[in-house]
């Protein structure tokens, strides 16, 4: 089984979230950045919250998170699964990136989100003392997507 690795985490000096992710799918690994499966509802969640358009090309996505200061990563550095399953992911040995590094240097981040369970119940498991908040995953496997939840925390962007 080949391993795989998650993108370095796209950050700046004025980022004041953290989004979490648990692991890149299978198609965000092909186009090379977070959120490519264009079935998952994250982009489509901040086109609507933020009411822009956002071109679907890594560019524009790239602009549009430093324009709203809005971080990503995710929590699993490398695994050995095959596919995008969380499930899978959870069952495997995964080595985790280093979130408090992060952190560190990044000390404007004042949120931090865990987009699904899986990112959050990894990075809760490893990190107890981080305050995590955790949000519906935007995954098209998740049928009961509340993106209601997502506004109510994202509001802190627009402070």
């Amino acid at each position: 089984m080949e391993e795989n690795f998650c993108f370095e985490p796209f950050i700046d000096k004025n980022s004041k979230i953290l989004i979490l992710g648990s692991f890149p799918s299978k198609k965000s690994r092909e186009v090379n950045f977070y959120y490519g499966n264009t079935q998952n509802r994250f982009w489509k969640v901040m086109e609507e919250f933020f009411n822009i358009r956002i071109a679907n090309d890594n560019n524009s996505k790239k602009n549009f998170l430093t324009a709203y200061n809005i971080a990503l990563w995710d929590i699993v550095k490398s695994t050995n699964i095959k596919g995008s399953s969380d499930l899978d992911l959870i069952k495997v040995d995964n080595e985790i990136n280093d979130i408090k590094s992060l952190l560190k240097e990044y000390p404007n981040i004042q949120k931090i989100f865990c987009n699904g369970k899986a990112s959050y119940n990894l990075t809760t498991k490893i990190f107890p003392n981080l305050e995590i908040i955790y949000l519906p995953s935007t995954s098209p496997a998740n049928v009961s997507f509340k993106k209601e939840i997502w506004f109510e925390n994202l509001k802190i962007l627009k402070k």
